[in-house]
């Protein structure tokens, strides 16, 4: 919702100031709603926003005020800006319909265990383990986004060598798998492994997550993480080539079914060398 209030607020060709001032609010109050430090907006204030942003819409309207009902469930991720960021991937996660993720490094952060993210964040680095603690429990309020009553669909594609590479330790690998698998049963959670016998496809260059939002009016984004910081690609020339990478990759890959069954036969395997 904080997104789309902002979009409003743009479209109204007003600044935070001349917002805040017109609503007879302390400039505080907008940017705590528009960066989604509050829980809950209430209905009579959004109102006042939505009349002042001149958005007569009728049906964009209630899906605002649906957003609104759904905003205390969704504020969570407030409290970790210190480790997210200003402009964070959680805040797009929130809103989307759809999640599309290919990986070929590591297993998705959003279906990760706690052990295993904790060995992905040390990544054989010397860091304090308090610091460790706050990223992996940033990390597993984030999964929240896949417990609401109406979650966002999600589709991983995931390179078979996600599965084999062995990160913490193999009890810490088959624990994630094991959850990898069960998360995998769930009706809004597809699982398909891209095995190496594909060969070349079009998202050699790296992961990335394309999200996709309920509204038919707000196109879609494209999440690229680097080292240095996230990328967030909107023009249509780039959604287009990274649409069809993803669709490269997940007709390929083998079916959820297949997916698997891999999936149980690394298991085994695992479970042979303890």
């Amino acid at each position: 919702m904080s997104s789309e209030l902002r979009k409003a607020r743009d479209q109204a060709k007003l600044t935070t100031n001349e917002a805040a001032k017109n609503l007879g609010w302390a400039h505080g109050k907008l940017s705590k709603i528009e960066n989604a430090e509050t829980q809950s907006v209430k209905s009579g204030d959004l109102d006042k926003m939505l009349d002042l942003y001149n958005v007569d819409d009728a049906e964009r309207r209630e899906a605002m005020h649906q957003l609104a009902r759904q905003a205390k469930e969704r504020g969570w991720w407030a409290k970790y800006r210190d480790v997210f960021g200003k402009d964070a991937l959680p805040d797009w996660e929130t809103e989307a319909s759809m999640i599309r993720r290919f990986e070929g490094l590591t297993i998705p952060g959003l279906l990760q265990t706690p052990e295993y993210a904790a060995a992905v964040f040390r990544a054989g680095r010397a860091v304090p383990e308090a610091d460790i603690r706050r990223q992996v429990e940033a990390r597993m309020a984030r999964h929240e986004i896949l417990n609401r009553v109406r979650p966002p669909h999600m589709t991983a594609v995931l390179d078979e060598s996600v599965l084999q590479r062995v990160i913490g330790s193999p009890e810490v690998m088959h624990e994630q798998l094991t959850h990898l698998k069960h998360l995998a049963l769930r009706h809004h959670i597809d699982v398909q492994i891209l095995p190496h016998s594909a060969g070349a496809h079009l998202a050699l260059a790296g992961p990335f997550t394309i999200l996709d939002f309920p509204q038919v009016k707000d196109q879609s984004i494209v999440h690229v993480e680097t080292v240095a910081n996230d990328l967030f690609l909107e023009h249509p020339e780039e959604l287009e080539q990274y649409n069809l990478a993803f669709s490269n990759v997940q007709g390929v890959a083998l079916s959820t079914a297949l997916s698997a069954d891999l999936i149980d036969n690394l298991l085994a395997d695992l479970e042979s060398k303890r």
